[in-house]
Formats: C-alpha cells, sequence, structure tokens
C-alpha cells in the first residue's frame, strides 16, 4: 500500500467500523434510558419525590471505566502476611494511637453508647478510608446506575440506587456530593447505600446523617453497624496460636465453634506457650492463608467485622490494628 492510497483505505475502514458501532451506541443509550425510566417509576412507587429522582439522574450515564473495574479479575492472590503488611502499617498505628489521643472524649462517649471499643472504630477508619481521606471521587448515583444496568448483579445494584435515591430524597446530601468508590460505597466509613439506611446515625444531632464530612456521624455509624451485627461489648476479637502437631484441620472453621477451654485441651496455645484466657467464651480457630500457616483462635466480634466484610483477610487486619492502636 502506498502512503498516498493509506489515507484514503483508512478513511474507509473508519467509516465502516462507525457505521457498525454507532448504532449500537444510540442502541445502548436507549436502552440505557428506557431502564432508567423503569427505575423512576419504582423510585417514585415506593414513596421517592419526582423531583428528587429527576434531578439525581440528569447528569447520569453508563460509566465504561465503572464496567471494567467491575469485571476485572485480580491477576493474583496475596497471602494474609502480604496482605497485612499493606493494612497494617506503622503509619496506620501511629496515626490511629494520634487520633485517638486527639479525639478520645467522642469516641470513648461512642464506645460507650454502643458498646465498641474505640481501637475498633478506628481501625476500621483506617482501613476503609485511612482516617477520611480517601471515600472515593466516583459520583454514586451515576456508578450504581451503570452498574443496576449493565448486567452482572444488576438486581443488587439496582436496589442500592434506589436506596441511594431515598438517601437524597431524605436530604441527607445532594445526589451531586454522594461521592464513592466505583462499586457505590460511600463515605468515609464505606457503606453500600443498603447499610446507610440501616447503621448509618445522626451523632452530632444536625438532623443528617453525614458520612461524608461529620467525624461524629462517621464514628457513631461504624459503632452501630457492629453492635447491630450482634458486638459483645465485654469480649475482643480474637488473638493469634499455636497449634499442636497434628491438630485435625478439619477444626479449621468458623463453622465450628468450642468453649476457649475445649480449644485448650487440643493443645491449642498462646504463641508463646502460655495457657489460653477466656476459657468460658465460644470460640473458632482460622487460618487465613490456610492449614500449616498462622492460626488465631476467633470469638463472636470476629464474626460481627466479618458481616462488614466477608473476608478473614479483613475482620484479622481489622482486630490485629486495633489492638496495635491501642497498646500503650
Amino acid at each position: 500500500m502506498s502512503a498516498r492510497d493509506w489515507p484514503r483505505r483508512c478513511w474507509i475502514a473508519v467509516l465502516l467500523t462507525g457505521a457498525l458501532v454507532a448504532p449500537a451506541a444510540a442502541d445502548t443509550q436507549a436502552a440505557f434510558k428506557e431502564w432508567l425510566a423503569g427505575v423512576r417509576a419504582e423510585a417514585i412507587a415506593d414513596g421517592i419525590s419526582a423531583g428528587t429522582v429527576d434531578e439525581a439522574f440528569k447528569a447520569v450515564y453508563v460509566n465504561s471505566r465503572v464496567i471494567e473495574l467491575d469485571r476485572k479479575q485480580p491477576e493474583s492472590r496475596i497471602t494474609f502476611v502480604e496482605y497485612r503488611a499493606r493494612v497494617v502499617t506503622q503509619a496506620r498505628i501511629e496515626t490511629g494511637r494520634a487520633r485517638l489521643a486527639e479525639l478520645g472524649p467522642l469516641l470513648t462517649k461512642i464506645g460507650h453508647r454502643y458498646g465498641v471499643p474505640p481501637r475498633f472504630i478506628l481501625a476500621l477508619w483506617a482501613i476503609e478510608s485511612n482516617f477520611g481521606e480517601h471515600i472515593g471521587s466516583y459520583p454514586v448515583i451515576t456508578a450504581l446506575a451503570t452498574l443496576g444496568f449493565e448486567g452482572r448483579r444488576a438486581e443488587f445494584f439496582r436496589g442500592e440506587l434506589i436506596a441511594a435515591l431515598r438517601i437524597v430524597d431524605e436530604d441527607h446530601i445532594s445526589a451531586g456530593n454522594m461521592l464513592g468508590s466505583w462499586a457505590g460505597a460511600m463515605g468515609q466509613c464505606q457503606f453500600m447505600p443498603s447499610s446507610f439506611l440501616r447503621f448509618a446515625v445522626d451523632e452530632d444531632g444536625d438532623g443528617r446523617r453525614n458520612i461524608w464530612d461529620s467525624t461524629a456521624d462517621v464514628f457513631g455509624s461504624i459503632a452501630n453497624y457492629l453492635a447491630g451485627h450482634g458486638w459483645k461489648a465485654d469480649e475482643t476479637w480474637g488473638r493469634a496460636v499455636r497449634l499442636p502437631q497434628g491438630f485435625d484441620s478439619g477444626l479449621v472453621s468458623l463453622e465450628i465453634e468450642k468453649p476457649v477451654s475445649e480449644w485448650q485441651k487440643l493443645g491449642l496455645r498462646l504463641p508463646d506457650g502460655g495457657e489460653l484466657p477466656g476459657h468460658h467464651l465460644p470460640a473458632s480457630v482460622v487460618q487465613p492463608d490456610g492449614p500449616g500457616t498462622n492460626a488465631f483462635i476467633v470469638y463472636a466480634n470476629y464474626k460481627a467485622i466479618m458481616k462488614w466484610n466477608r473476608s478473614t483477610y479483613f475482620a484479622t487486619a481489622v482486630g490485629q490494628l486495633a489492638d496495635s492502636i491501642g497498646q500503650e
């Protein structure tokens, strides 16, 4: 192909490609518009004002980056040791201790009200948004509309979109200021809209549940979430343990509970060889990285943390970060 011929042939290809793509894009926009109309009708039937929905949908669109992130699969699985190194950093521990000193009266007040020690509130705040610094920059309405329309887990995200519209309708935040992750997790504690409606609280008493800008509301909402999932005020999350040689790996499961005294009889000890405390507590044994790796004996509060994120990596890291923040 000569240099003179190339542009003409390229233009033909571009025009042909455009002829194929343009109708597809137009079809997508038409389908999205129709889908939004269905969501609008459902939201209004559910008691959300038409004005709220119309204002929220003014700038909504199908965000291709959100779709890309939703479909992207992790390239490799990291170990818990690697995950912990990323999440439970010395910088976070030091910042957590500084925040504990700075915000102690507020944290103590909220801790007493909900029965959740301040160190756990701080650990979740740290891991979810780095103490409020990273709440996400995606418009939540657009992200949820994209995920609800695009197909994968469509029913779940459609429900979250309607929950987000209700939050706007209740005047807790405007649609334009409702920012979060690409998957719709919002504010400094990264609540999904349905979790916001169930557990977010107006701790500062200004009439709004503001998990974006109110530290009191953020702390109260975190504590209320844990309390609402069975947090026990007089217990901790768990601790590292040493398993005896030949320990039955079939007993390593959150589905299996025994009193700590029974685990003691089976040979479990503290890492230094000492006896396990809290003999009356029902407990389970977990090994986040599988057989032959670090083991932990965990209590009811561990399972409450897993209601937040169903990952033993996450729950164990929260517990360890909380313990490190709380150490003198």
